[in-house]
């Protein structure tokens, strides 16, 4: 006689979780000028916050600012010794940007090499964006 009691059935095992990638890296040149903007701050700073607003002539462009404080909602990007923190809303914009810093005898500015950016402005301060493909 054969016992007719269904087979328990085997737990699903999950699959692991994909790891999540990091939305930013830094150069030298940035890291080494975020942790001078660090020691040089009127206030005790995290680190700096960045994003992306809506305006300019191609439609959106980079937002960089002390930040004094980690929101519940932020990403936050730890290279090189130095904290970034990211604006939710942002991410998608700015998954695998490299943020460099340049200095020479006109200007001093962050650059940003995105690879989501697909135009920007003719005098550099705007630049058109689409969400990243995950």
């Amino acid at each position: 006689m054969t016992d007719m009691t269904p087979a328990s059935p085997t737990p699903a095992v999950k699959p692991k979780p994909r790891p999540r990638p990091q939305v930013m890296k830094l150069t030298e040149a940035a890291a080494q000028r975020i942790t001078e903007l660090t020691r040089r701050a009127d206030s005790e700073i995290v680190g700096l916050r960045v994003g992306i607003k809506n305006g300019g002539c191609a439609g959106q462009s980079y937002t960089v600012e002390y930040a004094h404080e980690v929101r519940p909602t932020d990403e936050v990007v730890e290279d090189k010794g130095v904290k970034i923190l990211v604006d939710p809303k942002a991410v998608l914009f700015l998954l695998g940007t490299e943020m460099d810093y340049k200095a020479d005898k006109m200007q001093s500015q962050f650059i940003f090499n995105n690879p989501n950016q697909t135009g920007a402005c003719g005098c550099g301060e705007s630049v058109q964006l689409t969400p990243a493909k995950v």
